[in-house]
């Protein structure tokens, strides 16, 4: 069974439903706070999966993820860079994400900090909920074709919750870098409307783009495709009722309302092909 670790610390307030989530795709998980790494209670080489959850660690009082990131940069750079390079997953998600660029995880380029997300284009915290398209089939988090990872969709949908969001590069010719590694992991896309038509670009439009990402960049992954930082949190959408919308999604013909309420939320396909890859991986070595 993947062995899941989420990372706890003051501020912290995601942690629960991102444990919550890689339970019910079947992980094994344990919430920490960074103090036992630091003490060496616990070690990052006994898990599987690392996940840095949302909120606003240490209140955010000197940027967003600076003081979380500091303390992993100061006491656990080998051992994170260790887990990262040995191939076991990473996510990051809104502070998470925050978090793993200041390290320079993300865009994971020589070390370096190429990558930054800064105060959202309109100056204010975004709660809302918004469209994505699914961009690489080179991350593990989004790679559902493995033995055992569910079905995966191309498009989802996710709640944001943040004022530090917009995605912005050091240099802007290293978009190209993006690209051409299929590093874009995940963009926001506007609404279908009534019909089922694939939704169209953002092309950096409020409130599709909820804070101004160059390229409508939701998410990027590392270039083995190891590691995923995203803004969006799948972590509350992983049942359909979390959705605001669904009283007004009536059941398919084939199923009864009860099947119809059962079903996983667009969030969850993000846990199922983490922990598909990591039990994919298992039965290789074995």
């Amino acid at each position: 069974m993947a062995k899941v670790l989420v990372l706890r610390t003051a501020g912290v307030n995601c942690d629960e439903e991102t444990a919550h989530a890689f339970k019910l795709a079947g992980g094994e998980v344990s919430i920490r706070h960074v103090g036992s790494l630091l003490r060496g209670e616990d070690a990052l080489e006994n898990f599987d999966i690392l996940a840095i959850p949302g909120g606003f660690s240490y209140g955010d009082d000197l940027g967003a993820g600076t003081v979380l990131a500091n303390q992993l940069r100061t006491r656990l750079a080998d051992d994170l860079h260790a887990f990262v390079d040995e191939g076991k997953l990473v996510i990051g998600i809104c502070n998470g994400f925050q978090v793993l660029v200041r390290l320079g995880i993300l865009p994971g380029w020589e070390g370096d900090k190429a990558a930054s997300l800064i105060e959202n284009v309109s100056g204010k915290f975004e709660d809302r909920w918004i469209h994505l398209r699914v961009e690489t089939d080179q991350c593990a988090f989004l790679d559902c074709s493995g033995e055992h990872s569910e079905p995966c969709a191309r498009y989802l949908r996710a709640p944001v919750a943040h004022r530090e969001g917009r995605f912005v590069l050091r240099d802007p010719d290293m978009v190209d870098r993006l690209r051409e590694n299929g590093q874009i992991a995940l963009t926001y896309r506007v609404s279908a409307g009534e019909d089922d038509q694939e939704p169209g670009a953002a092309e950096g439009a409020y409130p599709a783009n909820p804070n101004g990402s160059v390229l409508d960049i939701a998410g990027i992954c590392n270039e083995k495709g190891n590691v995923l930082g995203l803004m969006p949190h799948p972590e509350r959408f992983v049942h359909r009722l979390q959705a605001p919308s669904w009283t007004r999604n009536p059941p398919d013909a084939s199923e009864s309302t009860l099947e119809s309420l059962s079903r996983a939320g667009d969030g969850f396909s993000i846990f199922s092909g983490a922990i598909g890859f990591v039990n994919d991986r298992a039965d290789k070595i074995r």
